[in-house]
Formats: C-alpha cells, structure tokens, sequence
C-alpha cells in the first residue's frame, strides 16, 4: 500500500504538532502521574481534610471537658459517675439502657 494515496489531513503531518499530540497522549494517560491518580489523590486529600476537621473539633471539645474537670470538683465527680458509673459508699447505681 502506498502511503501517499491515503489522505491525511496537513495538520497531522507536521512534525510538531504530532509531537505535541502524541506528548499530550503520554501525560494524560501513562505518566506517574497521569490524570486518573491526581484524581484518586484528590479525593484522599479531600477525604483526610475532612478527618483532619472531626479530630480537631473533637480535640477542642476534650480540651474543653479538661479543663471543666480540672477547675470544680463537682463537675469532676459528675465526670466520674456519668462515664465510669463511680458512687458513694451509700448509693446505688441504676443503668437504664435506652433501645
């Protein structure tokens, strides 16, 4: 076959613009760091911002029960019999489960 009768159109003949072409191809599909993985990693940084966003507010909400506790005695045994179920010698302690 003869490569002279099939019509190709003059832009793809010219070298550069093949280079370019063929460059562009390259980049966007089988380089390291081709579209697909910017865009997985895009989504990572994005799932992680939002992480990074939760322990933060969880973070000041502690910092805050910290620093309730540390300041009244009352709030510190609140803080006990609420989340490790303490009492007083002459208590009794009932745990209502809620469905």
């Amino acid at each position: 076959m003869n490569l002279r009768k099939i019509n190709i159109p003059p832009i793809l003949k010219n070298k550069y613009i093949l280079t370019l072409v063929v460059f562009g191809v390259w980049m966007l599909f089988f380089d390291q760091n081709n579209l697909w993985d910017k865009r997985k990693l895009n989504s990572r940084i994005n799932q992680l911002e939002k992480q990074k966003h939760h322990y933060q507010v969880e973070i000041e909400q502690n910092e805050r029960k910290l620093s309730e506790i540390q300041e009244s005695p009352e709030s510190l045994e609140k803080f006990a019999r609420e989340e490790y179920l303490m009492k007083k010698n002459d208590e009794d302690i009932f745990v209502i489960i809620e469905p």
